[in-house]
């Protein structure tokens, strides 16, 4: 009969832990993806105001003591999805368009990878569309990486506007209606670029600049984890 000494019985020990910490880890996590992607369903149908907690849990399957263990309001919840969810995208798009060496055709490129994730993941493009283009790293999109870049080309001259966040506003409205307009059904995936072409001729881009730009395909980006998370969800709710 085989005898394990004291220190094989503590190393089996640990390791029972081990496995029960990273097993309960996994199953948090999975938990609160889920808890996420029900909060993008809601909150694409109802709006930042009108959804209720008891409309998460429907959505998510979890009872309302599990969702206190993650988020405190549907405040919490909302900031969770519009934080993490758009990190992973900016994030993605700015080392896209970090080489880049052009102001101008790193506002169109960030502006059009944005409108084309959105596209493709239409849950997360009703989100934002109802919810607005707000807080965590949108905050970076829109209060950092945007006015940096307009400010660029008008300091070089290659577009001609009085105002950054004048600008600024312009183009988020443009990424929002013409994301809106393509999920709707109201128009083709190309109408966010035909969309951008007029807004940068508003900022007084000339027109040669903006027919070059134009013709430049789009870099690939890496669906971020997330959306890929978002998007089997989607799916196993709609079979």
């Amino acid at each position: 009969m085989t005898k394990h000494s004291k220190s094989d019985n503590q190393g089996l020990v640990l390791a029972n832990e081990d496995h029960r910490v990273r097993t309960g880890a996994v199953r948090r996590e999975s938990t609160r993806r889920k808890l996420l992607s029900a909060a993008v369903e809601v909150f694409a149908a109802k709006g930042p105001d009108a959804a209720s907690i008891d409309d998460f849990l429907a959505a998510a399957g979890v009872a309302r003591g599990t969702f206190y263990n993650y988020f405190k309001t549907t405040s919490e919840l909302l900031d969770a999805v519009t934080s993490e969810l758009s990190d992973e995208v900016i994030a993605r798009i700015e080392v896209c368009v970090g080489a880049i060496d052009n102001p101008i055709e790193r506002v169109l490129t960030g502006c059009l990878l944005y409108t084309q994730v959105a596209i493709k993941h239409p849950a997360w493009g009703a989100f934002i569309t109802r919810t607005g283009i707000r807080g965590g790293a949108s905050g970076r999109l829109t209060d950092v990486y945007l006015p940096r870049d307009l400010a660029r080309a008008r300091e070089q001259g290659i577009a001609q506007f009085t105002n950054v966040r004048a600008a600024r506003d312009l183009l988020i409205g443009a990424i929002r209606q013409s994301v809106e307009t393509v999920l709707s059904g109201a128009a083709s995936a190309e109408h966010p670029r035909e969309v951008m072409q007029l807004a940068l001729a508003a900022l007084r881009v000339a027109r040669p600049t903006i027919r070059q730009l134009n013709e430049k395909p789009l870099p690939e980006i890496e669906v971020p984890d997330g959306l890929k998370s978002l998007e089997a969800s989607s799916r196993a709710h709609a079979g």
